[in-house]
């Protein structure tokens, strides 16, 4: 049997269920001391003065240390930049300015992690407040507050894009539609908060870090450029990750800090976040307020696209920060023919935590606008939402497809996608029953969205596999998972190729020892990519497997079939052999074939230099109570195509979960500042997350359109619902509200807001 395609349960769940899981506070090793921070309570002031000595003689205590006992560090790299930026470095450790809340002021190292805590409270600072500038619309205003004043601005860059005659399109257009949107600022609250282990070895000169990372080689990489230290000496382990979600993709100031420290002291060093500190100092995400007006024909054809984002981007920057604005630009033509556009994109610094990739990293944004423009132009028409999205599609046979700014689409069949949402959905049936609830007096909405989502990004990964002596497989993967389920998809395109059983291969990850390069775990690649890899590299295996098995059998290796568990001589089932015996003469050596090397062995870096391109639809079924304001999301219909499918149960999962932290930002999530520049949400108990009774009838499908760019033929799939959910629930009540004349509303979509606006309070 086939393992691809089919729906497994993850080999991995009995391990992580049962509590035999093992993450970085689960590590213990012998000497390990902890990690506390004392952290500003202020957004903006400046430092006069620090005194030490009641922690230094606390109980347990081994170090404190402030921004001067650090030594001399080098700024963080970042992954990508944009032209003009203006950069504010991350300081490890406050010294004369602190520019946000929760930056760390000071670090106390003790013999237990209460010690630490206990110790950093009774370190003194004097502070001089400072003016904060929290909103990054009025950090751009004349005379507004200086977030970092050492810059002379709060504007990091503006990055203008064009493409087509925009100018043209306007000038022909029937109707100008125009929205504002804010996009609610989110944390990405892992089950798992950040933490890192650690330890330095003076003998062998070797640094060790256990560290909640979604990117063990791009975390060594980084660290290694701002220790100044050698990085084939230093040893990034990502044990097991309790869900990333990107939050965990970039390196952070307290990591850098437990590195220096394990150094100076010569013992282990653990911090691992509290919530609070993970709400409060953990990259945040969205947080963008963006225009657009779109040139629309008479029939409905959108010709014309003009934009305006403004993004936060918190007080500093760190290697990803600048990931979410250029992939919001990348996604606001949706899947849409759309050919004259101008946009342009702006950064802005504020007294708050930094921002960067989290559930989409950007993507949401871009999808978020053009979903709310097309229903907005839908209205100004007089076509139903379907349809308008119908006359505006790409055609299944235009592809490769190039947006205005240049960015190709690899395939796609948008209409088949939407079609089947439809027909799940009953939608001429549910628009009679919105008539009739209506007719009631009743508030229903449908709300339809469509996405595209670039996957398989930064087009390189790497894997390993080995054919043991025992016939068993070794693989190591580039890949790092936080959740995804990898152990389980890779063994399934590994047996397969190999013809082994499920349970005779075991993938590793996570450790940049004995591991080749890679990139790791983010942007919906890991299939795509790392499986491409192991794809190849099990083909190299088995086409020397082959070889060596017609050596054995003294026959052409033409003349071998692949076979459950070995090769068969074509047609003569008796002449068989299996991987073992293959294993055993490959690694023992004796009488190779002259040409072929002792071992079982490959290693590939697979290359893809372009996206592929997700897609989908989705479609919300609400209902508002006029005297709460509550809004009950009945339903929602979820179809995605990522390609062939390698695990249609993981994918469902990837899906469900993507929905549920999309139903998240638009009905109940919210980072908030007060004007100070206080985190307004610090606790669950004010930052709302979904539980499971808020989740609705959720039927999830999928068609398939192959990307024609990886052997596998697979797009990733870890996206596509955190952008399909949040512009079609929100069109959905918009749709529900629009008797009472409301023509938008911004997320989250709570009963208070939702009240006022059906009661004009």
């Amino acid at each position: 049997m086939n393992y691809v395609g089919r729906p497994l349960k993850r080999t991995e769940d009995p391990r992580l269920i049962t509590g035999r899981g093992q993450y970085v506070e689960d590590i213990t090793l012998p000497g390990l001391a902890h990690l506390a921070f004392l952290r500003s309570p202020h957004a903006h002031a400046r430092v006069s003065a620090i005194r030490t000595d009641a922690a230094r003689m606390a109980p347990g205590v081994l170090r404190v240390v402030t921004a001067k006992d650090l030594g001399s560090l080098r700024p963080l790299p970042f992954m990508a930049m944009l032209p003009g930026l203006k950069q504010v470095p991350c300081a490890y450790l406050a010294g004369s300015v602190v520019n946000a809340t929760g930056v760390p002021v000071a670090a106390v190292v003790a013999e237990s992690a209460s010690q630490a805590r206990d110790a950093a409270d009774l370190i003194a600072v004097e502070y001089e407040p400072l003016p904060p500038v929290a909103d990054p619309e009025r950090g751009l205003e004349p005379g507004a507050p200086l977030a970092n004043s050492d810059l002379g601005t709060n504007q990091a860059f503006s990055w203008p894009l064009k493409g087509g005659d925009v100018d043209g399109a306007f000038a022909k257009a029937a109707h100008v539609v125009k929205v504002r949107l804010d996009h609610n600022r989110l944390a990405g609250a892992p089950m798992e908060p950040r933490g890192v282990l650690a330890r330095y070895d003076a003998a062998s000169e070797e640094l060790t870090l256990w560290l909640t990372t979604q990117n063990p080689f791009l975390s060594r990489a980084d660290l290694a450029a701002v220790l100044g230290f050698p990085e084939h000496r230093l040893r990034v382990i990502a044990p097991d990750v309790g869900g990333g979600f990107g939050v965990k993709g970039p390196l952070y100031r307290e990591e850098i800090v437990a590195a220096v420290l394990a150094r100076q002291l010569g013992r282990p060093i653990r911090w691992m976040s509290t919530r609070t500190e993970d709400l409060l100092t953990t990259i945040q995400a969205r947080a963008a307020v963006t225009e657009a007006e779109g040139a629309v024909t008479a029939d409905g054809e959108l010709i014309g696209l003009r934009g305006k984002f403004v993004f936060d981007l918190g007080a500093h920057l760190l290697s990803l920060s600048l990931v979410p604005p250029m992939s919001a630009s990348t996604h606001i033509f949706g899947p849409y023919r759309i050919q004259n556009a101008e946009l342009l994109s702006v950064g802005v610094y504020t007294n708050s935590a930094p921002t960067g990739p989290y559930r989409g990293s950007g993507r949401p944004v871009g999808v978020y606008v053009i979903e709310r423009l097309m229903d907005e132009a839908a209205r100004v028409t007089g076509l139903d939402p379907v349809e308008i999205r119908r006359r505006n599609f790409i055609g299944p046979d235009a592809f490769p497809h190039r947006t205005p700014f240049g960015v190709a689409y690899d395939s796609g069949n948008y209409a088949r996608a939407l079609d089947r949402v439809l027909e799940l959905a009953d939608y001429a049936t549910l628009r009679r029953e919105q008539a009739t609830a209506r007719a009631r007096g009743e508030l229903m909405g449908i709300g339809v969205a469509t996405y595209v989502e670039s996957t398989n990004v930064l087009g390189w990964e790497s894997g390993v596999v080995r054919v043991e002596r025992s016939g068993k497989v070794t693989a190591v993967t580039g890949s790092s998972p936080h959740g995804q389920g990898h152990e389980t998809t890779f063994a399934q395109i590994i047996a397969d190729h190999l013809g082994v059983p499920l349970d005779h291969v075991v993938v590793r990850h996570g450790d940049t020892l004995g591991a080749p390069q890679s990139i790791g775990t983010f942007g919906s690649r890991s299939a795509g990519l790392g499986g491409s890899a192991l794809a190849q590299a099990s083909g190299e295996v088995r086409e020397k497997g082959r070889r060596l098995a017609a050596r054995l059998l003294e026959a052409s290796p033409e003349d071998l079939q692949l076979v459950r568990g070995g090769f068969q001589v074509k047609g003569v089932p008796e002449k068989t052999i299996g991987w073992d015996r293959i294993g055993e003469f490959a690694h023992r050596g004796m009488g190779l074939p002259p040409q072929e090397t002792p071992g079982l062995e490959a290693t590939v870096f697979f290359r893809q230099d372009h996206p592929s391109w997700s897609f989908g639809a989705g479609m919300a079924v609400v209902r508002v109570a006029r005297d709460t304001g509550q809004i009950s999301l009945e339903r929602f219909i979820a179809v995605d195509d990522c390609g062939n499918a390698i695990n249609p149960l993981l994918i469902d999962g990837q899906i469900v979960g993507g929905f549920a932290q999309g139903l998240g930002q638009t009905l109940l999530e919210r980072i908030a500042y007060g004007e100070d520049g206080q985190l307004l949400t610090g606790t669950f108990m004010e930052y709302a997350i979904p539980r499971a009774d808020d989740m609705p009838e959720l039927t999830v499908d999928r068609t398939v359109t192959p990307s024609p760019l990886n052997p596998l033929g697979v797009k990733g799939v870890g996206e596509g619902s955190a952008c399909v959910a949040p512009p079609a629930i929100v069109n959905a009540v918009v749709d529900a509200l629009s008797p009472l004349g409301v023509r938008h509303v911004d997320m989250p979509l709570t009963a208070e807001k939702i009240w006022r606006l059906i009661h004009r309070t």
